[in-house]
């Protein structure tokens, strides 16, 4: 069997989510949830399907797919992942560490999942040795609100679909009290801040203030991300657990990161696809530290995270972006409802992409 074809198929799908439509971390507004689909090709008619990620980044990995990841992969066999992948990571050590090219080569090594489970008949999670589950908990992972007003209106909205967990990305004490106060005790709040503070006095001052509102934990709250000496200094100095991990490039990163976190949220899209995020998830939890995928995707990547998930064999939630899409070109399998989620049971990744769907919200970079 041959890899006849990569190719990047970048979608871009309308959504609400009952607030203004916040700013993407990058450039421009986020009036689209885009979703990079990598379609691997193979000469005995079996097609893969990855994610890689895309958000602002697109324009970049777009062409990191079509004219880096292509070249390498045409012609190879896409049976043997571990060694593939080792190749084309080899290949491109002085561009892909972390960033567009390594979210190029994730999408690449989420497809070649996708093609061992449709070879093997088997859902991806048996292949990594998972045990059968029908649904997992589902987080609800809420867009910028900017606001304690939309806070509390798309919070309690969310809690009134049935989620008992979710996570805001606000950085005030404002929004936090606005949250806890919509969804009231019982439900779990999280906060991803997306890096907010340089200081580590600055984490402080918030965890003390946030306390009172009993947050599961505060996700990413430093800049730059990588600065674990200092991440490690706020962890020992405040009460609500610390996340990290969404922006590891590679496994390597991982064993960097040491104890500077109590939760780690490698990213299926971007570490190295399912290869390096169960590598990454095996190490992690060796260590005995908490892992928590980070998987705010509404195609492949989303579906990937929920095998890697039940491949963990524990009780573990998958994260789940909060809104409604105009449409899904893999169908209803990215719904949550009364915050769960559908483990897939089929062949492979499990899903059908719908190429109609895929042509009408095809966007060109």
């Amino acid at each position: 069997m041959k890899i006849t074809r990569v190719e990047p198929v970048l979608v871009a799908v309308p959504y609400e989510h009952g607030a203004p439509k916040p700013m993407r971390h990058g450039v421009g507004a986020w009036d689209t949830q885009d979703i990079l689909f990598v379609r691997v090709e193979t000469d005995a008619g079996v097609t893969g399907w990855g994610e890689a990620f895309s958000n602002s980044s697109s324009p970049v990995t777009v062409p990191a797919i079509a004219k880096i990841v292509a070249p390498l992969a045409v012609g190879r066999d896409p049976r043997d992942i571990s060694s593939l992948m080792r190749d084309l990571t080899r290949r491109t050590q002085s561009i892909a560490r972390s960033g567009p090219v390594a979210f190029a080569l994730s999408g690449f090594d989420i497809a070649l999942w996708d093609i061992a489970g449709k070879i093997a008949g088997e859902p991806v999670w048996k292949l990594l040795g998972g045990v059968r589950k029908d649904f997992l908990t589902a987080y609800a992972s809420l867009y910028r609100l900017t606001t304690p007003e939309f806070v509390t209106k798309v919070s309690g909205a969310a809690a009134a679909r049935g989620y008992r967990h979710v996570k805001l990305h606000e950085h005030t004490v404002e929004a936090v009290a606005a949250a806890r106060a919509a969804v009231g005790p019982d439900v779990a709040l999280m906060a991803d801040v997306n890096c907010h503070w340089d200081k580590v006095e600055d984490v402080v001052a918030f965890c003390r203030a946030a306390e009172r509102y009993n947050l599961s934990w505060l996700e990413e709250p430093l800049f730059p991300v990588d600065r674990y000496d200092l991440l490690e200094q706020a962890r020992n100095r405040v009460n609500i657990p610390l996340a990290v991990g969404e922006n590891l490039g590679n496994f390597q990163d991982a064993r960097q990161l040491g104890r500077a976190a109590d939760i780690v949220q490698p990213s299926v899209a971007k570490i190295g696809g399912i290869s390096g995020a169960w590598e990454t998830i095996r190490f992690l939890r060796a260590a005995g530290i908490k892992v928590a995928p980070h998987s705010p995707f509404t195609g492949p990547a989303l579906i990937a995270s929920i095998h890697l998930i039940v491949a963990m064999n524990e009780d573990a939630m998958c994260e789940h972006r909060y809104c409604d899409l105009e449409a899904s070109p893999i169908g209803d399998c990215v719904m949550a409802r009364e915050g769960k989620i559908a483990v897939p049971q089929g062949p492979g990744l499990g899903f059908t992409v719908d190429e109609s769907t895929l042509a009408r919200y095809r966007k060109e970079v």
